[in-house]
């Protein structure tokens, strides 16, 4: 209910300033129209209220309403009703009547697609029944120079404010669809890619690894040591404090193209593209050391260390799970070596020692 009302008032303000807009320069091409009919003075008081007051009065009942999407449905039926009491009451002159006809058709159609056009159209209907009712009128088919340019204005510069007024709508729409898709895409505590959105960019890597044969490439995965010891000792709060500060030294610390994400838990997952896994191994070991020195001054006791498990891409793989294989099975050496280090997958080493073999 309170999303359909926000919806409700949010609408109610875009139509307040085409409503506004509409009426007034629809005033001048009905009142053309109107004046060599010499109307009684209650439809020059008519004409005024439905042209001046009346957008007025409508924003204020859809606002109020405790139903505003359902009050400017309405308040949009009422503008159908008129424009068709108006076209009775002008005689059907072909251009103002055109003119009116097509203007209420085109707004319509810009809310509620074609489903809104033809109860809009019924509506149109409805007014033009009264019209006829009250005023009998004849059908004059000739319009005036005069009330020819009474037109322009409302055939002019209504479409551009409408098409306007759809096109920053269309545009906040685009910009919330591509924000709720960054959302659903980012954990929302790290700010870094989630479990299913890296995965995405790694089977991305993968078969451009395949395909294109780049200089190298490797994935690193990575597990805050004794993390469950943290939150029990520390708090829950401490350890989110951990959780956030990992990403935020992997944002600032590896490169532009390194693609990062929170594997679940405390376990976090780098995709390191081009990059030769000795490099890669250097990058993590660094991380590794610069982590492991940082103090957090709501818990001045806590220290925290990483195990790091690397695997570089190979081409004998078929599947992307598979590279992921091989780093989830070098971060399981490094935990069941004595975790605090960086493991390579296939040979069991540290950093260290892969360097002193190169």
């Amino acid at each position: 209910m309170a999303k359909m009302e926000v919806k409700g008032l949010s609408l109610a303000r875009r139509l307040y300033t085409s409503r506004a807009l509409g009426l007034i320069l629809g005033l001048l091409c009905v009142g053309a129209a109107m004046y060599p009919l010499r109307p009684a003075p209650w439809v020059w008081g008519l004409m005024l209220f439905n042209g001046l007051l009346w957008p007025h009065l409508a924003y204020q009942w859809a606002r109020r309403s405790p139903t505003p999407y359902h009050a400017e449905h309405r308040n949009l039926m009422v503008d159908a009703f008129m424009g068709g009491f108006w076209v009775a009451a002008m005689h059907f002159n072909p251009l103002p009547s055109a003119t009116t006809v097509s203007m209420m058709a085109m707004n319509n159609v810009a809310i509620g697609g074609l489903r809104f056009l033809l109860v809009g159209t019924v509506a149109q209907v409805l007014g033009l029944g009264v019209g006829w009712l009250i005023f009998r009128p004849l059908f004059i088919p000739d319009t005036s120079q005069l009330q020819l340019y009474a037109c322009l204005p409302l055939m002019c510069f209504y479409p551009l404010a409408l098409g306007l007024i759809c096109f920053r709508q269309a545009h906040t729409l685009g910009q919330q669809k591509r924000e709720l898709l960054a959302l659903s895409r980012t954990d929302s505590l790290t700010g870094l890619l989630n479990h299913g959105a890296w995965k995405d960019r790694l089977e991305v890597e993968f078969q451009r690894c395949l395909h294109q044969q780049p200089q190298g490439g490797a994935i690193a995965l990575i597990d805050i040591d004794h993390f469950k010891s943290i939150n029990d000792t520390y708090g829950h709060v401490a350890g989110d404090i951990v959780l956030r500060q990992l990403s935020k030294m992997l944002k600032q610390n590896l490169r532009a193209t390194d693609v990062t994400g929170r594997y679940g838990g405390d376990e976090f997952c780098v995709i390191l593209p081009d990059m030769p896994l000795s490099s890669a191994a250097a990058a993590m070991e660094a991380l590794r050391e610069r982590f492991s020195t940082l103090g957090y001054e709501q818990s001045p006791a806590l220290k925290v260390s990483l195990s790091i498990g690397l695997a570089a891409f190979n081409p004998g793989h078929t599947e992307a799970t598979l590279w992921l294989n091989d780093a989830d099975q070098a971060l399981y050496e490094a935990k069941s070596s004595g975790r605090n280090r960086v493991i390579c997958c296939g040979d069991g080493r540290s950093r260290h020692e892969l360097l002193d073999s190169v």
